[in-house]
């Protein structure tokens, strides 16, 4: 499905990324694999993790070269868009994959914690959608993919960081798929659900918590690449601006936020008001306090 174009896949050196980029590879692309090798936090670096998955794809009868500039920088960001044009001529496809994780209750949270994942995803993910979109407008054409999560989609305790950053992404794709649309170039978002590196920092200690990570456990990464094969696919050359999810063997399109209830007085509205009419009125359509878990309830499938 993907003969002829070149993908860049961020965060590729493991987990989801990788399995992206070895079934992107096996459809007839040609890849950058781009991966800092750094640690499940953020820290260090290391040419091992890309270079491990360039192998696989040439072993397999691919094309692949590496990249290990940072996501979270415009100018290195930039720098992986242009590899894919040194080495193959063209760039098609973006999958902003790339991503860490500082896990903590809100109140415990520092600066850090904070501007740390929103650099790498959400950042990380604009600094590379802008650098291909030269090209993309140029040839009037290109495919991006970026992963969410049902951390920000709709919640998770102890990652208002990772939520913020994974909902903001889902903002910014449906913008490039408005600005874009004139110039051939699509944009939708993954959510996927597997048992990773990054999946592997949830804690089990309760009970609860331990049947989790059980049925996270039965939800290997290479599930969710078939999804970003077929939306980087000219097969989905009419679908942009849209959130898809990915479960074991079931597969997601979720909503966006659009007005549900609505109240109107003729008079104004006053504090008062607002608590004695509004409030009852919208009480019912309320959105629960739930976290990802709550909404999907069920064993993988």
């Amino acid at each position: 499905m993907l003969d002829g174009k070149v993908a860049v896949v961020t965060g590729a050196g493991g987990g989801i990324g990788r399995e992206i980029a070895l079934m992107m590879a096996n459809a007839g692309a040609k890849i950058i694999v781009n991966d800092i090798g750094a640690t499940l936090s953020g820290q260090g670096t290391s040419t091992t993790p890309a270079q491990q998955t360039k192998l696989i794809i040439e072993q397999r009868g691919g094309q692949a070269e590496i990249s290990t500039e940072s996501v979270a920088e415009w100018h290195s960001a930039r720098k992986t868009i242009q590899a894919a044009q040194d080495y193959y001529g063209r760039i098609d496809i973006v999958v902003n994959n790339a991503g860490v994780l500082r896990d903590t209750i809100f109140h415990r949270m520092t600066a850090d914690d904070w501007t740390t994942v929103i650099n790498v995803h959400l950042n990380g993910s604009f600094y590379m959608s802008r650098a291909a979109a030269e090209p993309f407008r140029k040839q009037e054409s290109g495919a991006f993919v970026h992963v969410t999560s049902t951390s920000g989609l709709i919640g998770n305790v102890g990652q208002a960081n990772y939520a913020a950053a994974k909902l903001g992404i889902t903002a910014l794709s449906k913008s490039i798929a408005l600005d874009m649309q004139r110039y051939n170039v699509r944009s939708n978002c993954l959510s996927p659900w597997a048992w990773s590196r990054m999946t592997s920092s949830i804690p089990a200690e309760t009970p609860e918590q331990k049947k989790i990570v059980i049925k996270l456990q039965q939800m290997g990464p290479e599930k969710n690449a078939p999804l970003a094969v077929f939306l980087a696919s000219d097969a989905a050359k009419d679908v942009t601006g849209q959130v898809f999810g990915s479960r074991m063997n079931e597969l997601y399109l979720f909503s966006s936020a659009r007005p549900i209830r609505s109240v109107h007085h003729a008079a104004g509205w006053t504090p008062e008001r607002i608590a004695e009419i509004a409030l009852p009125a919208f009480r019912n359509a309320f959105m629960p306090l739930d976290t990802s878990e709550d909404q999907f309830h069920w064993d993988p499938v």
